[in-house]
């Protein structure tokens, strides 16, 4: 089944959901803020998902701004941004879709369409 790791007060959340519901997708939600993904289970989305690990980070996120994330991740390794995602949920894009051999992060309704239906 269909992994979705929202927080349940993000507003692209809530319309991914929606969307999720309108399309008629099974999916399993996940908290993001109380479950988020450990950093084996990050590699491997990052592994399957084919985007650049930036893809992962939240980049508008409190956490994000406040930790200067833009400036220090073009010197952290590959293994220490997984390790510092796997830290904070809230670091993590949201909405994250986890399906069978595809990951998507963040909520673009065309990629949505293409990956989903």
């Amino acid at each position: 089944m269909l992994k979705v790791y929202c927080y349940k007060r993000c507003t692209t959340c809530k319309k991914a959901l929606k969307w999720l519901e309108d399309n008629g997708v099974a999916h399993e939600v996940i908290d993001i803020k109380a479950q988020h993904p450990d950093k084996d289970t990050l590699r491997k989305y990052y592994a399957t998902s084919g985007l650049p690990l930036k893809r992962f980070f939240n980049t508008s996120g409190i956490p994000y701004r406040e930790m200067e994330l833009s400036k220090k991740l073009p010197s952290m390794s590959e293994d220490e941004q997984l390790a510092l995602l796997a830290t904070d949920g809230m670091l993590v894009k949201r909405p994250l879709v986890v399906g069978d051999g595809f990951v998507l992060t963040g909520f673009k309704e065309e990629e949505w369409k293409e990956k989903l239906l």
